[in-house]
């Protein structure tokens, strides 16, 4: 027995490491997002012109038809669009900004020594075995925050890992696994509950005009997820990713900051009053959003009847900014690491100095990620992969689980949750009702599809800063050596969730608030 387990085991390293050497030769993210570019423009020269009708419109919906069409991008409007749009395209990439802004806040809570010490304390205090498992729940709840967690926690876990002796990289992917593997399972509701039920709600009018969607209707399932996810991503951490990385040698040329493992009495006396000023600035945050006119409250919500807290989830990036800038500079003052305004100054240009190949990575995923949105690939691939599932004849729970697959698929080349979801949604919803299921059990089915691929895909906007991120600790770090760190957890992740959901059905649990299995029509 412990033969063939040897044997297993040594299959599955070298299949990684084929996986890892076979992605390595593909050219640099920045080489490669410029060849997709270009690949985008010839696929849409292709196939410019096929169409496919837009779901939830024509037929039994009642509604007049609509029809997505792949737009060639090689015509004088297309050339016009993108010249002209570029600088725009850039600037509103949405990680840039929430990166460089979240940054400048870390850089001045890391180079006052803040963070460093925070870590060894934690470290500290924390049971070794429940360390991995901390960092990768940690991830899944970090999606209260947007997407601050890619920014935060995940150079957090290889700091974490490398002061308790462990290869960085390892801590890296722990955290990466739960932030965008465990995408959606979180203890606390966040802001992707009512986006997805905004899209739900409609697709299941068009079997049943009245039906509503409750935002919070698969919170039960995703509360119940998060340990499950925690535990399979902390296997797969000790069992395989720590034993392939082996221990970590720095290379010659990086450079790393090192720690004492020791805290001083002074460094324990400016972190106490960093982490008041944290509390203040919390508490401050707290007064802000409770009142009904809090100041980060807006208008009256029609279907909570309560005033909106979407000013609150706007603001997320700059709180984050500011909690750790705040913390940073009273850190940095109580330990004397700060004397004057120039050494804040000079922390966040140091900072922002780290991020150079990020921006200029950044510049040409934001190009590619518009030329693909402007040709309708991607949409017209959605619908056909949907509508060859609805041929195949499955009904009932295999179906669940054949939807649940394609959405991983599609999640491949089409990184939005909410665009998947408004093109998946009008044809799955209404099937899946005529079936028996509820709208809220086809959501379900959804959020898990699109959960455990984000960590394999180029395509995810933020796979290229943890790539920079790892190409701190380990130079020649490339698609395939993160791809490869990745798929066991994503292998994990998909055996556990979609068990998990098939059960969940067959016991016929609530998913949530408002949230049942089936649908009575």
């Amino acid at each position: 027995m412990g033969e063939i387990k040897e044997k297993k085991e040594g299959f599955f390293k070298r299949l990684l490491d084929k996986v890892e050497v076979v992605g390595n030769k593909l050219p640099q993210p920045v080489t490669l997002f410029a060849i997709l570019m270009g690949v985008v423009l010839v696929l849409s020269w292709i196939f410019g012109g096929v169409t496919v009708l837009k779901p939830g419109t024509g037929g039994a919906s009642g509604l007049e038809e609509q029809f997505i069409t792949v737009q060639n991008l090689l015509t004088k409007e297309g050339f016009q669009r993108i010249f002209t749009s570029m600088v725009d395209v850039f600037a509103s990439f949405p990680p840039l900004g929430l990166v460089l802004v979240v940054m400048l806040g870390i850089g001045v809570a890391e180079h006052t020594g803040m963070i460093a010490v925070a870590l060894k304390v934690f470290v500290s205090k924390v049971p070794k075995y429940l360390i991995t498992f901390s960092i990768v729940v940690a991830g899944m709840v970090s999606s209260v925050a947007a997407d601050a967690g890619y920014v935060v926690l995940i150079p957090m876990g290889a700091a974490i890992f490398m002061g308790m002796g462990r290869h960085p990289l390892a801590g890296i992917a722990a955290a990466f696994a739960g932030v965008s593997g465990g995408f959606g399972a979180n203890f606390l509701p966040t802001g992707l509950d009512p986006m997805i039920a905004a899209f739900t709600e409609p697709a299941a009018n068009l079997i049943d005009p009245n039906y509503t969607v409750n935002p919070l209707s698969n919170w039960y399932l995703m509360a119940a997820s998060v340990p499950l996810v925690g535990l399979a991503g902390t296997w797969v951490t000790e069992k395989i990713i720590i034993p392939r990385l082996g221990p970590y040698r720095a290379e010659e040329g990086l450079e790393i900051e090192q720690h004492s493992n020791d805290v001083s009495r002074g460094e324990k006396k400016a972190l106490l009053w960093s982490l008041i000023s944290v509390l203040v600035m919390i508490v401050l945050v707290v007064v802000a959003i409770v009142p009904e006119n809090g100041l980060l409250r807006g208008e009256v919500d029609p279907l909570t009847g309560s005033a909106s807290f979407t000013p609150f989830y706007n603001s997320l990036v700059p709180i984050m900014f500011l909690i750790f800038f705040v913390g940073g500079l009273v850190y940095g003052i109580a330990a004397k690491t700060i004397r004057n305004d120039k050494d804040v100054s000079d922390m966040t240009a140091k900072s922002m100095s780290t991020m150079g190949l990020y921006i200029v990575i950044a510049f040409v995923a934001a190009q590619f990620v518009a030329y693909f949105n402007w040709s309708n690939l991607g949409s017209v691939l959605a619908v056909k992969g949907s509508e060859g599932l609805n041929a195949i004849g499955f009904t009932g729970t295999p179906l669940l689980v054949a939807f649940i697959l394609i959405v991983s698929l599609v999640n491949l080349v089409m990184g939005s949750a909410s665009a998947k979801w408004a093109l998946l949604a009008p044809i799955f919803v209404p099937m899946l009702m005529l079936m028996g299921y509820s709208p809220e059990t086809t959501q379900a089915a959804y959020r898990i599809g699109d959960s455990y691929s984000n960590i394999l895909t180029p395509l995810l906007p933020y796979f290229p800063l943890v790539i920079v991120f790892a190409q701190k600790y380990v130079k020649n770090v490339g698609i395939g050596t993160l791809i490869s760190l990745m798929l066991p957890y994503s292998i994990a992740f998909m055996v556990v969730r979609i068990p998990m959901f098939v059960a969940w059905i067959w016991m016929n649990l609530p998913l949530g608030v408002e949230g049942p299995i089936y649908y009575q029509p």
